[in-house]
């Protein structure tokens, strides 16, 4: 037997402080007579600040270039966390996780393996909330960097920010053909987020 379904576009809205609430309806055609169900998807994205970085980024719109990013990875039932910290944290972050005894821009823990090159696009049931991880940024080092690019910092820390969603949900750049997918998806992503970057 097969089963034909289709998922609409989510509806979205969202209040502040909580998460993105999407709306989907799934329709089976194979059911006689056929039937819709609707069910709710939410999105948890937690924010914090280290002391002294409370008000270099607007939280806000953090959440929204995250939830942007794990949208367009069909992630649409997920939780995930983002940490605005200073050279010293990620400097002590990177050492200890990457043998590493330098700063560095950003840092991702996540917590599923990723999958092969090819795998197909997934979507978690709607019971299955997926913790993905957390995201770490060090703002300062994407200041250095915003001006080594010439663009602004809170351009540079979208794109860290991309970046680091995507390692949550499987990307790498350990080989080439892995490398230029990602980048790819980054590209894509940031179009979505651009408005007022530069």
């Amino acid at each position: 037997m097969r089963v034909f379904f289709q998922i609409s576009s989510p509806s979205t809205g969202e209040e502040e402080g909580e998460g993105e609430s999407q709306i989907y309806i799934r329709s089976f055609a194979w059911i006689e007579p056929p039937i819709t169900l609707c069910y709710h998807r939410t999105m948890e994205i937690n924010i914090l600040f280290d002391e002294g970085f409370e008000h270099t980024l607007n939280e806000g719109w953090l959440r929204q270039v995250a939830s942007q990013a794990l949208t367009a990875e069909k992630q649409t039932d997920a939780e995930m966390g983002i940490l605005i910290t200073g050279q010293d944290k990620m400097r002590q972050l990177h050492k200890e996780y990457m043998d590493e005894d330098e700063p560095t821009d950003v840092l991702s823990f996540a917590m599923r393996e990723k999958g092969p090159l090819d795998a197909p696009d997934f979507i978690f049931p709607a019971e299955d909330a997926a913790h993905l991880g957390e995201v770490i940024i060090s703002y300062p080092q994407a200041e250095i960097q915003a001006g080594e690019h010439g663009h602004s910092a809170k351009k540079e820390v979208a794109i860290l920010l991309i970046h680091g969603v995507l390692h949550l949900v499987g990307y790498d750049h350990d080989q080439p053909e892995r490398q230029k997918k990602m980048q790819a998806r980054e590209k894509a992503i940031l179009k979505l987020v651009s408005e007022g970057l530069d």
